[in-house]
């Protein structure tokens, strides 16, 4: 079973499984939001069911930081929609 690890540079210091580049909230957004059985996650990215599990429970042992990381990812995806150019002004220009 893989420790939950974070470093500066591998996802942006977001928390993942050691030595894997798959992030807790990845995780926690199949498993907890996206209704999918742990087991399934674990398979589609060769982990260790623990692994998931260990996941999941980081999420929720540390409620403030994972509150914060989703902020952050939301407000990264709020500036790049508002970044891409309009598609009908596109349309207009052709």
């Amino acid at each position: 079973m893989a420790d939950i690890v974070s470093t500066p540079d591998v996802l942006g210091g977001e928390p993942r499984i050691k030595g894997r580049r798959i992030g807790v909230l990845h995780v926690v957004n199949r498993v907890l939001d996206g209704d999918e059985a742990p087991a399934s996650v674990a398979a589609d990215f060769d982990l260790d069911i623990a692994d998931v599990y260990r996941a999941v429970a980081y999420y929720y042992d540390h409620p403030d930081e994972m509150r914060e990381w989703r902020r952050r990812k939301r407000a990264t995806a709020e500036t790049a929609r508002d970044e891409q150019p309009d598609p009908e002004e596109f349309t207009r220009r052709a």
